[in-house]
């Protein structure tokens, strides 16, 4: 029994929601609706009740790919044969005289778990074997074709199965190469997409395949508020009754679509109008010209459904708001950091470099630090392995020191440091550059959306067959071809043209993506706070646990300061709880780099003796100027470059020095050193940041 649908007339607020969705429903070409807001706000309600305003349909589909019809279509095939394109969707044997017969356009839900062949379609097993024919069984694309597909959080979904749905949203046709078939067929439907901005965004080449992009909120006004649970209960009470009282309005807004479709043609569109969307476009600073393309379509739709012959700037104006705000970027790029002037002399240069004559050494660093009553100075040793502060060095000269210098005793003598302890915000969050493990060949079980792998679920994209393993996911197509040279010698069973054997049997072998472990391993000692450097860093940090949830990460925090290291947070899946404790810690004292490095490497064992097939990452925040050693009479730096060779030893583990130290006159690269030791991709902090989309490009080689 067909559930009864909520009236569109019926919805409460949701003016642009309802908008953007009747504009795609006039002309599909625009390329579908990204809906982005919260739970609970009418959104799969809305697209259901526009799925019952839209012209019947001629439900032929799975008919039409049987018979092998694959003919073109126009955005509605109106009521009568005279409408139908010749060789497309119809049951047309010249011996039937029947009527045809008619039903409500289509309504489907793409499930999160969907594979490629049942989004796109697949060989058809039934007919396979039992007339020995290829024929390809209708996929979601095409059942959905002259009707509404509903992708719900979308950015949860692979990214070559939104890539192969936005591609036939925009183009209204679904192309299949699959199982040595090669054919097209129609596939013009609404395409209707939520999320949650809060579980990750869709990448920026998805964002610009949507034509328009809602942002829904749930109602402020309590009469409003109050009007929607009084309707949604007297829905739930009488379905047909509440229907009732909707049914002349909802008649009026299914004829006034359909006059609407068929007015769209023969619309004019000055130049001057397609003029005003090019410069609106342009002011916006999008990329490409498509976003162009879809104000002057949605203007044309808008004026269609206002009844007008011709589009005015009234109607650009309007839709621009829905076409641009997934698409704008920012015009003006970030400020670089000020440069030394290289044209002053090394005197100049140092005398800008000292304090005023009035100010003792130390004050120039205090007033960067006027904020944080709690720190304090102290004066760092010559011997790093022997003090209780780190490196963190305020030149005399313009020159830049050799990493060697911090291990010996040539370090400068007013380096400062937070001895005792202090808790610094959290700074600016910001999107980071993309972080996965390489792929292998090692199938895996999990779920997530960071490092691509093998699969032994029935789940991700069917990539190639093998042997068969006992897994139940059958590859049909390899298991006939397996069994197609041996067919002449086989005994035909009833009813089957195909005669296959366990011997032929090929199990499907799937990729998709899966969540990763990342181990946090953050310096909290004294030198981190040094110019408010922490902030950053804890900015950084929280940078990467956002990134950790929307990729469904589970995550381990471990700080190190004083004389060791210690585990604030085993492996876990509570992102919120990692943030609060990264808010909370606390900053202050030496730097165990050999103690951290033993203690991650610990947890990493611990991890990998639980789930052999994991690949953890682990991220190192730090300067690298350690100045603990594990053992007496040891220096501290080389006692941890020699422990984080050591860590290289397990292959399954990718490493990441972020360096915390900043960029000066005298840099001793210890962090650099690091990274070099563990085999890791080096970044600085800055280059965390993912800004456009040619820094993803670039920055993707590097984390494959």
């Amino acid at each position: 029994m067909t559930r009864p649908l909520y009236p569109l007339a019926a919805v409460v607020g949701q003016k642009e929601l309802v908008k953007a969705l009747i504009l795609c429903a006039i002309n599909p070409s625009i390329g579908g609706v990204l809906i982005r807001g919260e739970k609970g706000t009418a959104k799969s309600t809305a697209a259901r009740g526009l799925s019952e305003i839209l012209p019947p349909v001629y439900p032929l589909a799975d008919r039409a790919f049987k018979a092998g019809y694959f003919g073109s279509a126009g955005p509605f095939e109106r009521l009568g044969p005279e409408a139908l394109n010749p060789t497309g969707f119809t049951d047309a044997r010249p011996e039937s005289n029947r009527p045809l017969e008619t039903a409500p356009a289509p309504f489907l839900t793409l499930p999160l778990n969907a594979t490629e062949d049942r989004v796109a379609g697949g060989l058809d097993l039934g007919e396979a074997l039992a007339t020995g024919c290829r024929r390809l069984a209708p996929g979601l694309l095409a059942q959905a074709h002259q009707g509404i597909l509903y992708v719900d959080e979308v950015n949860l979904l692979d990214d070559h199965l939104v890539d192969l749905i936005l591609d036939a949203a925009s183009s209204g046709v679904n192309r299949l190469e699959r199982e040595g078939l090669s054919l097209s067929h129609p596939a013009r439907f609404v395409l209707v997409g939520t999320m949650n901005p809060e579980e990750g965004e869709l990448r920026p080449q998805f964002l610009d395949r949507f034509g328009l992009s809602v942002k829904v909120e749930s109602e402020s006004d309590l009469d409003l508020r109050v009007e929607l649970m009084l309707r949604r209960e007297a829905f739930d009470a009488s379905p047909v009754a509440f229907r009732n009282i909707y049914q002349a309005q909802t008649q009026k807004l299914r004829q006034k679509l359909l006059a609407a479709a068929e007015r769209l043609p023969h619309l004019m569109i000055p130049i001057s109008i397609r003029k005003l969307a090019s410069h609106l476009a342009k002011e916006h600073n999008v990329a490409g010209h498509r976003a162009d393309l879809i104000i002057e379509r949605a203007a044309a739709a808008l004026a269609a459904w206002n009844g007008m012959e011709q589009v005015t700037e009234i109607e650009v104006i309007e839709v621009a708001p829905l076409v641009l705000a997934h698409r704008q970027r920012e015009a003006v790029p970030p400020k670089p950091q000020e440069q030394p002037d290289r044209s002053k002399s090394s005197e100049q240069q140092q005398q800008d470099d000292q304090p005023e004559p009035s100010q003792s050494p130390d004050s120039s660093d205090q007033q960067d630090r006027q904020n944080q009553p709690d720190t304090k100075e102290q004066p760092e040793s010559s011997q790093p392995e022997n003090t209780d502060s780190s490196q963190d060095s305020q030149p005399q000269s313009k020159v830049n020191a050799p990493a060697d210098s911090a291990e010996t005793s040539q370090a400068p003598a007013q380096a400062t440091e937070i001895a005792a302890e202090t808790v610094f915000e959290v700074g600016p969050t910001f999107g980071v550059v993309p972080i996965r493990s390489p792929f292998d060949r090692i199938r895996r079980k999990g779920s997530g959306r960071r490092s691509r792998s093998r699969i032994i679920q029935k789940q991700g994209r069917y990539v190639k067959s093998g042997p068969d393993r006992g897994s139940g996911d059958i590859a049909i197509d390899a298991t006939i071809r397996a069994a197609a040279p041996y067919q002449l010698n086989r005994e035909k069973r009833p009813g089957l043209t195909v005669a296959i054997e366990p011997p032929d049997f090929r199990e499907a072998i799937r990729e998709k993506k899966m969540g990763n472990y990342l181990f946090f391993t953050v310096d909290a000692s004294g030198s981190m706070g040094a110019r408010g450097r922490m902030a950053a860093s804890k900015g950084a940090v929280m940078s990467l646990l956002l990134d950790a949830y929307q990729k469904r990460d589970q995550v381990a925090l471990i700080t190190f300061r004083r004389d060791q290291a210690q585990v604030n947070l085993p492996l876990t899946s509570s992102i919120d709880l990692a943030g609060k404790l990264l808010a909370e810690m606390p900053v202050g004292g030496r730097t165990p780099l050999s103690s951290a490095l033993t203690v991650t490497s610990r947890e990493v064992r611990n991890a990998l003796s639980k789930n052999p097939l994991a690949r953890p990452i682990v991220i190192i925040i730090t300067d690298g100027r350690g100045n603990v050693s594990l053992e007496e009479n040891v220096n501290p730096v080389k006692e941890a470059l020699r422990l984080a060779e050591v860590m290289t030893r397990e292959k399954r583990v990718k490493y990441i020095v972020v360096d915390t130290e900043e960029p000066g006159a005298v840099t001793f690269g210890l962090a650099q050193k690091l990274a070099d030791k563990l085999l890791a991709v080096y970044l600085k902090t800055e280059n965390l940041k993912s800004k456009t989309l040619v820094d993803l490009v670039k920055n993707d080689s590097f984390f494959s």
